[in-house]
């Protein structure tokens, strides 16, 4: 579903992501390698009030499954007024989805959409869109080339930024929120009498402090990542006019 800019095989991936969902509370642990370099960033925007949106929150499920794959949820507010407020939209990440809007110089925002390693966007719920983009941008040298570590103490968490080669030197260290899966029984809209679970829906983005290219560590309290669902940090480069760039690394940050 499209937005124009002015107003503008579920149970099986159950499962999977649910599993994947319990494990990340016990990475760090010895036998759970840790990824400083995954093969991408999947943001989808979603609506559970969107028709089309099913088929790509289940094919997301199977990508939180991933341990090789940052996949982030991020619920929207504007088709609200077809008649179900989607419980777990908030106006920041409406508003992240228009600036990426505006950083692809598009004319429209639109539901399932998919923004992969903050460079392109694609339909959310093509397996095959996604996958390729993912592909080729780690062939391309478009992928996460920044190594992100993540450690921690018992009261602080302690973030790693690996040195940059080539390619753009400044970024922002944004730490992204997220609640644990969900299960929903949609009551009204489009998809009435669905029940879906939603993963890693977004509830809160910051930033964290500036990167120039060069290994950097950052400190956050053990005692503000503990309370939250789950936990990931992005490096993102930033436009000089203020709109999100490429994601250069990218990490979970997992609560003991």
């Amino acid at each position: 579903m499209t937005m124009a800019s002015g107003k503008t095989l579920w149970l099986a991936a159950l499962a999977l992501a649910f599993s994947a969902f319990a494990d990340a509370g016990h990475a760090g642990e010895a036998d759970k390698p840790h990824i400083d370099k995954p093969l991408g960033v999947v943001e989808l925007f979603t609506s559970q009030g969107c028709n089309s949106c099913p088929p790509a929150d289940a094919l997301f499920a199977e990508l939180v499954a991933k341990e090789d794959i940052v996949a982030l949820a991020y619920h929207v507010d504007y088709w609200d007024y077809l008649g179900w407020q989607d419980t777990l939209s908030r106006k920041e990440n409406t508003e992240r989805q228009y600036d990426y809007m505006r950083a692809f110089g598009s004319r429209s925002v639109y539901t399932p959409q998919a923004v992969i390693n903050g460079r392109v966007h694609v339909n959310g719920a093509s397996r095959g869109e996604v996958d390729g983009a993912l592909a080729r941008m780690a062939k391309s040298g478009e992928g996460m080339r920044v190594a992100i570590k993540v450690s921690r103490t018992s009261d602080r968490v302690m973030i790693d930024a690996g040195d940059a080669g080539s390619g753009p030197s400044d970024a922002h260290v944004v730490i992204v929120y997220f609640d644990p899966p969900q299960t929903i029984k949609i009551g009204k809209g489009e998809n009435t009498g669905h029940m879906m679970t939603y993963w890693n829906a977004v509830t809160g983005i910051q930033t964290a402090g500036m990167w120039h290219g060069k290994a950097q560590r950052y400190e956050l309290p053990m005692s503000e990542i503990a309370k939250k669902g789950g936990c990931a940090v992005l490096l993102q480069s930033v436009g000089k006019d203020g709109m999100p760039g490429p994601i250069l690394g990218a990490a979970f940050i997992h609560k003991p």
